[in-house]
């Protein structure tokens, strides 16, 4: 009879024995000792079936895998681990970095060795730590340079990143396509430039940029999500329900596209879908940050999950407290957070290098119920033109002085906008900056802007025309309260200042 089918009780009746996964664990850790690899990693494999959460057990059969040199299997264990099961198990960074030694990876290994002594100060493997970094560098002797270009690549990244965020859509797009030049199959770059020029109310030349990464890189996620995004922003329903049903079939691996796809569906309203995805995160011990709850809040909402949303929006406070009353139950809640009553975006436009953006940024100081903050923040004026200077007086004080007379008509023809394009989110900034970007014009060619609504109309309708929207003069006349021919006189005036 074997050991470990049945015991005999004392009053003579048999037991089933059914071993458990530290059973086997043991006699795993016994044939490791051993040096007998196969049975360990055998023992360990079944150990790992019985209790998959068990860490220690996955933990060791990646070590038995990499002696064995199936680097690719530890690797797979090992990112299981962080990702699913202990995130704090820090260990598996330096066996993470040891398998990518193995496999002439330096860069993979020399990133995991460090991170493995930057989160542990005396480690049992720190010796073995440093001794492989030191090792690294004589290997590879092109490595330092290879990680002084991916950390000027990563500072780039960053710089851009926060530019967009900020609604500073002109220097991010500078900065994504010198990345571009640098970094030809960069597609994140390509990604988040088609996502400024969309901002800026060019989403033909969006697309295009996003067609181009999907023909070099076939499949590629992050590409597709924002095409869903714009065609759901440009309200073509036949191509929002095609990519929502291509998306829908996805199942990503990497914690990155996950997420995208979770705050991509909540975006456009497919809540169910998008809470999938983030829950999935959540249960696998995601810590996220603010991006993340706040998808997760929305979209828990959304599918009926009250108590949980008001949870994880407290957790979105913690990150972003300016966007208090901006909650999913609210009144006015939308699924994008407006620009009107954000202070950092607001500060930032102010600082910015674009006059457009500057010239917005005072209109949206002037319709934050914040005003008084960001207009007390030091250094918003250093940049400041003389048009923007009487702008910002104006803005202040709220007074018609002598010589305001363009800026009030500049100011009163964004109100006009403001009528009809509220909450300002990004989809939206771009039809302000269009108007501002005529108006710095207008002043130079000596235009008057008593006729507010007409330069309103002008101002959306080449802004349509630009998002390749399918518009009409007669459409925006009616919608403004114009005749034709007034509006088409103002069209003609909007594009010569854009030309």
């Amino acid at each position: 009879m074997g050991e470990d089918s049945k015991v005999r009780k004392q009053n003579g009746q048999l037991l089933s024995f059914v071993p458990t996964g530290e059973y086997y664990f043991t006699k795993g850790v016994k044939a490791y000792h051993r040096r007998d690899l196969q049975r360990a990693h055998k023992y360990f494999d079944r150990a790992m079936q019985l209790e998959p959460g068990e860490p220690m057990i996955v933990c060791q059969l990646a070590i038995v895998s990499t002696e064995l040199g199936d680097y690719q299997q530890s690797i797979r264990l090992l990112k299981m681990i962080l990702e699913e099961l202990d995130e704090e198990m820090v260990e598996c960074h330096y066996f993470l970095a040891n398998n990518y030694a193995h496999m002439g990876l330096f860069k993979d290994s020399y990133h995991h060795a460090n991170l493995y002594l930057e989160l542990t100060r005396d480690g049992e493997f720190n010796d073995d730590a440093e001794e492989l970094l030191d090792l690294i560098l004589l290997e590879a002797d092109d490595l330092e340079e290879a990680l002084l270009e991916e950390d000027s690549l990563i500072v780039k990244q960053d710089e851009a990143r926060t530019r967009l965020e900020a609604g500073d859509f002109q220097k991010a797009i500078e900065i994504f396509e010198e990345l571009i030049e640098e970094y030809p199959e960069y597609w994140s770059a390509y990604n988040n430039l088609a996502l400024a020029y969309f901002y800026l109310g060019q989403p033909v030349k969006a697309n295009d940029i996003l067609n181009q990464v999907l023909n070099q890189s076939p499949g590629n996620l992050h590409a597709l999500c924002n095409k869903l995004v714009f065609a759901f922003y440009q309200k073509r329903t036949d191509e929002v329900q095609e990519l929502t049903a291509s998306l829908g079939k996805i199942q990503p691996l990497l914690m990155e596209q996950q997420f995208k796809l979770g705050a991509t569906f909540s975006l456009i309203g497919e809540y169910e879908l998008g809470y999938k995805w983030l829950n999935r995160l959540r249960k696998f011990g995601h810590e996220g940050d603010g991006p993340f709850y706040y998808w997760l809040a929305y979209s828990s909402f959304h599918t009926g999950r009250e108590q949980a949303a008001k949870h994880y929006w407290k957790k979105v406070l913690e990150f972003s407290p300016e966007k208090e009353g901006h909650e999913p139950w609210g009144t006015g809640a939308t699924s994008m957070d407006s620009m009107d009553t954000q202070v950092s975006t607001i500060i930032k436009r102010l600082q910015s290098e674009h006059p457009e953006e500057r010239l917005f940024a005072l209109f949206l100081t002037s319709v934050s119920n914040q005003k008084e903050e960001i207009l007390s923040t030091k250094k918003i004026t250093e940049n400041l033109t003389a048009l923007e200077e009487k702008y910002l007086s104006y803005v202040k004080s709220g007074k018609v002085n002598p010589g305001l007379e363009s800026v009030i008509g500049a100011h009163e023809t964004a109100l006009v906008l403001y009528d009809f394009h509220q909450p300002i989110d990004q989809g939206e900034a771009g039809i302000y900056l269009v108007w501002f970007a005529v108006f710095e014009e207008a002043v130079k060619e000596g235009f008057n802007f008593k006729n507010k609504k007409a330069w309103a109309a002008a101002v959306e309708f080449v802004w349509e025309k630009l998002r390749n929207g399918n518009i009409t003069k007669m459409a925006i006349a009616k919608k403004y309260g114009l005749s034709v021919s007034t509006l088409t006189k103002y069209i003609n005036q909007v594009t010569e200042c854009l030309d």
